[in-house]
């Protein structure tokens, strides 16, 4: 239902839309919290959200250096899926999609979740066989997939090259019909108005300039807007993760990345579902304004800037009119960089680290925006009980010092060190 009566919406739209109260507060920090969430982004956010609601914390700060919504939240293709062949990460993102599909009832705010299908595409027989492979695991975990010869792929996206000359020749493909897309900034605005309607504060414009450590346990954080003290600390911050990790002296398995997007003008419907391909590293999706979402692989060099270099988005654009020679026709409109926290394994961080009280979310390579409610759940219930939450007890970080490294290859495009 809305929050609004009829006679509201009326008023503010007579009005030029100008009497439209905040969708959550903008306190001044408190002395203290009893857990203070580092990043409000998706991940943040959705931590705070589940704090509050599933576990009833009631001393919850979400400090964020910028605005709700600028930073990687903001900044990705939009992918949702659970396509993973690896049991700890099906388990983890399936739970995940599973929250999706109830995540605007749950907020109570349209976060456009739209089941349009995910397809794989396969360019050769050997492809094919991973396809196949991946598709029983995925079944045996009770994950829907299907595998499609090239007449299947053709009803899912005609306006693909499905000829035999073309540059990367397509012989069938994956389907996970439950997959799709959701709008990535909605997602950050449900979670921040349920978020502080539970009472938490989200404070904008604070950045965390230190980690107060004594005698091994986090005590507090220095920002931008004075000291806070807290008895936890959980770090999600996207792209940042080993920066802050080092106001901690912790040096972490990650490496920090660029990955670029863009988008063409808006035109009418012409991609159906959400198209991927390993060979390529090339994915392709088309918003609900019409526009043309166009993604690739990261620009390997690590860095922690948002403007990445014009050669990889010729590469992309080139890899995209292989795959749909159409899209040569179309102009692009813009293009962002989101940053990556490329964990050893490809896959993410998840639990405590060897400072007490300082608990780590981070290393999503590029299964971040996807994992939303999943990471915040169980980030939620780590933050909230000191244990991890089954579904992430396997992302610990004491898995790379033990050699329990989670190694999915093929679940999306695989960073050079692999």
């Amino acid at each position: 239902m809305s929050r609004y009566s009829a006679f509201e919406i009326a008023r503010n739209a007579l009005s030029g839309h100008k009497r439209w109260p905040l969708a959550w507060r903008s306190p001044e920090p408190r002395r203290r919290y009893d857990v203070v969430i580092v990043g409000g982004g998706g991940h943040g956010l959705a931590t705070a959200y589940y704090l509050a609601k599933v576990h009833g914390l009631k001393s919850i700060a979400v400090v964020e250096r910028g605005w709700i919504g600028g930073g990687n939240v903001g900044r990705n293709t939009t992918i949702v899926r659970s396509n993973y062949r690896l049991q700890e990460n099906q388990a983890f993102y399936d739970f995940s999609l599973k929250l999706w599909e109830g995540l605007t009832l749950d907020l109570n705010f349209n976060v456009m979740f739209s089941q349009r299908g995910v397809l794989f595409l396969g360019h050769s027989d050997a492809d094919m066989n991973h396809l196949a492979e991946r598709g029983d695991a995925m079944r045996h975990a009770g994950i829907d997939a299907e595998l499609l010869d090239i007449g299947g792929v053709r009803r899912m996206a005609p306006m693909l090259d499905l000829s035999r000359s073309a540059r990367f020749p397509i012989v069938g493909g994956l389907l996970q019909g439950r997959g799709g897309t959701a709008r990535h900034d909605a997602v950050a605005w449900g979670y921040a108005r349920a978020a502080d309607a539970l009472g938490v504060d989200i404070i904008q414009n604070c950045e965390v300039t230190g980690l107060n450590v004594q005698s091994g346990r986090v005590a507090g954080l220095q920002t931008s807007r004075g000291y806070i003290e807290a008895g936890r600390v959980g770090l999600s911050v996207a792209g940042s993760t080993s920066r802050l990790a080092a106001m901690a002296d912790l040096k972490l398995p990650i490496e920090s990345h660029l990955l670029q997007a863009f988008v063409s003008e808006p035109v009418k419907p012409m991609i159906n579902t959400v198209i991927l391909s390993n060979l390529i590293h090339c994915y392709l999706s088309q918003s609900d304004k019409g526009e043309v979402v166009i993604g690739g692989d990261l620009d390997f060099h690590p860095s922690y800037g948002q403007r990445g270099s014009p050669a990889r988005i010729q590469e992309v654009a080139g890899q995209a009119i292989a795959m749909m020679p159409a899209l040569s026709r179309l102009r692009m409109l813009r293009c962002w960089g989101g940053v990556m926290d490329m964990s050893m394994d490809g896959s993410p961080i998840i639990g405590e680290t060897p400072v007490e009280g300082l608990y780590l979310n981070g290393g999503w390579c590029y299964g971040g925006f996807k994992a939303t409610p999943a990471a915040g759940w169980t980030f939620a219930h780590t933050l909230a009980t000191g244990e991890p939450h089954p579904l992430n007890a396997p992302f610990n970080l004491a898995r790379f010092e033990q050699g329990r490294l989670i190694d999915e290859k093929g679940a999306g495009p695989t960073p050079q060190w692999h």
